[in-house]
């Protein structure tokens, strides 16, 4: 395996104040922009619209389109090839324009308006007769709505399954200390979208999901290898056990989430308007799940150890004095899943 640190001795856990003060910064900055704008920004995705479907005589590129539309004010318009009319190389001859719908009037009102301002930009850039309507439809706020709660849904679905398999692998509060790690990550994610004017579209749901996924995994290769370090250095303290695991999956962790990051980055920066939230919330999140594997996650399972140490020698239900474990062996020795003590 590639090795960018020769045997690398950070404490790790000496530095968690700090990770959790930066932690603290991040979150009540993103989450004090989002309160005071008074919400996330969310694409027509969430908010509704009237969807236009368009065939033209000629092929164009969605690129087209958009500037015909921005020259009428609907540059926030959804614009995606259709499949019959798709020709490769971003061209096409049919398209779906999706407006966001306007406040205010009854939904006939809002379709026909909506319909009608795709007609007059189209109009204006390629001339009556170049192109014909073949249908339009709409998304009411209603369903707006409701695709936003089924996003916050899938994700805390996503969450507690996580929470459940950890609890049964390892220990519970490695499940817990993993899933606020994660839970960490989203919020700081949503929070740099408000900061920076990002929209919530499916598609950032989409990498939310990921960014979870990828964290959690991140996460559970250093609890992995903190549970085989305790069975071979029952001796020592914990918190000692913890940072040598995270120093011996340091150069993986750089690898995978570097490579990774330098993808990501090089779909934000040439990707397009399109993906440019999608990549963005990938991005932030890699960054912000690798730090938290390490800086939240690690230390949170640290800390509950030696709160229960603590807790348990202050009550007097400790072990009997000669057979106190040295150095928090008690704490640690349940890390090993039942059948492989």
């Amino acid at each position: 395996m590639i090795e960018f640190f020769k045997e690398p001795n950070i404490d790790w856990m000496g530095k968690a104040k700090y990770f959790y003060a930066l932690s603290a910064i991040l979150l009540l900055a993103g989450w004090v922009s989002i309160f005071s704008k008074g919400g996330l920004y969310y694409d027509i995705d969430f908010k509704g619209g009237t969807n236009v479907d368009v065939r033209f005589s000629q092929p164009h590129s969605t690129d087209d389109i958009r500037k015909a539309l921005n020259a009428q004010g609907l540059g926030k318009s959804e614009i995606q090839a259709s499949g019959s009319g798709a020709l490769g190389a971003g061209t096409s001859k049919e398209f779906l324009i999706f407006v966001e719908q306007k406040t205010g009037g009854d939904q006939q009102a809002a379709e026909d308006a909506s319909k009608a301002q795709v007609l007059t930009a189209l109009n204006a850039a390629y001339g009556p007769g170049s192109f014909e309507v073949l249908g339009t439809a709409v998304v009411g706020p209603k369903v707006g709505a409701e695709l936003r709660r089924q996003a916050v849904f899938v994700t805390l679905y996503a969450l507690g399954g996580m929470l459940l398999y950890i609890a049964f692998r390892f220990e519970w509060v490695f499940g817990a200390a993993a899933v606020l790690a994660v839970f960490h990550d989203v919020l700081i994610t949503l929070g740099f979208f408000s900061l920076l004017h990002f929209e919530i579209s499916l598609t950032v749901i989409a990498a939310l999901l990921t960014l979870v996924g990828y964290s959690m995994n991140d996460t559970i290769v250093i609890f992995d290898r903190v549970r085989e370090n305790n069975r071979l250095l029952r001796k020592e303290d914990f918190a000692q056990i913890v940072n040598k695991s995270i120093n011996q999956t340091l150069s993986r962790t750089i690898l995978t989430s570097g490579l990774t990051f330098l993808t990501v980055l090089v779909l934000f920066i040439m990707g397009g308007q399109v993906l440019r939230a999608f990549s963005f919330a990938l991005v932030v999140g890699i960054v912000v799940g690798t730090y938290s594997s390490f800086g939240i996650a690690a230390p949170l399972v640290v800390w509950w150890h030696h709160w229960k140490d603590q807790g348990a020698a202050t009550a007097g239900t400790g072990p009997a004095a000669g057979n106190k474990p040295r150095n928090g062996e008690t704490s640690t020795a349940r890390l090993a899943p039942a059948g492989r003590r």
